[in-house]
């Protein structure tokens, strides 16, 4: 019997998922954080600037790389969790 197909979905977004890579891996180049997700370089710059236009990123340019500070005190954006912030999401996802 073959083992079942794993479902076309999953419960985070891909901008968790960056978010994600972002604080577990932060020497990361955005095409690291792409092969991590499994997402487009370009899918992965424009969730950065998604992030850096809601204040939950800052970039910073060291060199010839850039890094990137999360904001983990910034409130998430859904109504039904704007009483909770990006770091209280970061910390349970652990």
């Amino acid at each position: 019997m073959a083992a079942p197909s794993p479902a076309p979905w999953t419960f985070l977004t891909n901008h968790t998922h960056v978010l994600l890579c972002l604080e577990r891996y932060p020497g990361d180049t955005l095409r690291e954080v792409a092969n991590r997700v499994g997402i487009t370089e370009r899918a992965v710059q424009r969730i950065v600037r998604d992030l850096e236009e809601a204040g939950v990123v800052t970039r910073e340019r060291q060199g010839r790389r850039n890094t990137y500070r999360l904001q983990r005190s910034a409130a998430l954006r859904h109504p039904l969790e704007a009483h909770h912030t990006v770091g209280e999401l970061l910390d349970l996802l652990g």
